[in-house]
């Protein structure tokens, strides 16, 4: 068994960087808290190789910045699982994101695997192991952590790197090392990962049922809650809930005393914010509101655009099928649905799928293409 390095001092920690910049790859995972703040609290990093392991503990350690520095080198790439809130604490930690990056959640779908599948299946899967749930839940803030919980954590990326090795393999087989470039570069793009106030609104259900001054409320509401909640390091619902901002959107009181009386508000929201907030319902009902840019509820679809859903879906199973890969990795009915509505967001726009089938469809869609028909077989052929 592979022993496990405790950092627990910056001289450690100095040591451990000396492993690092020898590695060309390593595999990365963070245990963290969340439930009482709105960033999350760095609790724990472990780091491995084939031939070591260390988890090393930020709350602790005197100063991460050499490690941090280390991790930033462009020659080791870092390997994850289901990596964005990972990266998500070096971003909010440094103001950078360490490049470059691999996904196994993200690469699994090119060998055959359902679109993000979890990490216990994976390992079960490729390497038959049944990894342990038995600190799914522990507070990896208190100290001292227990020899079964530091075994536990290290386990995550002993078999991270098992994963990486087996996965980058069978992807050299295929000839598709290089498919998840752009996949994998989006994920190291910092705008990626943050937070605009102004913007809070977006993320809220049910804003495309308001109009004027409810719509706008809700917004000036939404933006307040989410820089309150970063400056109290918050979660944002401890403040307001999202059913609170609707009801006051509906409601619209003017003074604390009404506020005061709205069903299921926080006492200490009207006691420390009721002035603040009255102040902002009241602006918010003079301005218009941002315009509501998403579509509504789609139309129901005509039989030939059905029809035209069927074909679209009949190429993603011949491609799929040739790359045995799940169709439904490669491109759902919705993802059809927004291809053909010309929705920038579509996946097959991006990454693999943009190049396995995506172009594709948008060619045959502009009559570039056509279906070729014989009894047991589907081709594609240029017009």
């Amino acid at each position: 068994m592979t022993t496990i390095q405790y950092i627990n001092t910056q001289e450690q920690l100095d040591q451990l960087c000396v492993q690092i910049k020898k590695e060309s790859w390593l595999a990365l995972d963070t245990e963290f808290l969340r439930e009482k703040t709105y960033y999350p609290k760095f609790c724990l990093l472990q780091i491995a190789t084939p031939e070591w392991v260390a988890c090393v503990d930020p709350l602790a350690v005197p100063s991460m910045d050499a490690l941090f520095e280390a991790l930033e080198n462009p020659d080791i790439t870092k390997v994850f699982h289901s990596c964005r809130q990972d990266l998500e604490i070096f971003y909010q930690l440094t103001g950078k994101i360490p490049q470059p990056v691999f996904d196994t959640q993200i690469a699994a779908p090119l060998l055959g695997f359902q679109e993000n599948p979890g990490y216990a299946m994976l390992v079960s899967s490729l390497l038959n192991v049944n990894l342990s749930k038995a600190h799914t839940r522990a507070d990896w803030s208190k100290r001292p952590l227990s020899e079964a919980e530091i075994q536990y954590a290290a386990d995550d990326v002993i078999y991270l790197c098992k994963v990486y090795e087996m996965i980058t393999r069978k992807l050299a087989e295929l000839g598709r090392t290089d498919w998840l470039n752009d996949d994998f570069a989006e994920l190291a793009d910092p705008d990626f990962y943050k937070v605009a106030p102004e913007k809070a609104w977006l993320k809220i259900k049910g804003k495309n049922k308001l109009t004027g001054k409810q719509l706008s409320i809700v917004q000036t509401l939404a933006e307040w809650r989410e820089k309150m909640a970063q400056a109290e390091n918050r979660p944002r619902n401890w403040l307001l809930r999202d059913e609170m901002l609707f009801d006051l959107a509906k409601l619209q009181p003017e003074t604390q005393a009404e506020l005061a009386n709205v069903r299921g508000i926080n006492e200490r929201a009207v006691s420390r914010y009721g002035k603040e907030l009255c102040q902002l319902i009241t602006a918010a009902k003079q301005r218009a509101p941002v315009p509501l840019h998403e579509k509504g509820r789609p139309g129901k679809k005509t039989q030939q655009q059905e029809a035209v859903l069927d074909i679209l879906s009949a190429v993603v199973r011949i491609r799929a099928d040739e790359n045995s890969i799940n169709p439904v990795s490669v491109a759902t009915r919705k993802d059809l649905e927004m291809l053909l509505d010309e929705e920038p967001e579509c996946l097959l726009l991006h990454g693999w799928r943009r190049k396995m089938v995506g172009k594709e469809l948008q060619a045959l869609l502009q009559g570039q293409y056509a279906l070729i028909l014989q009894p047991d077989k589907v081709s594609i052929e240029a017009r």
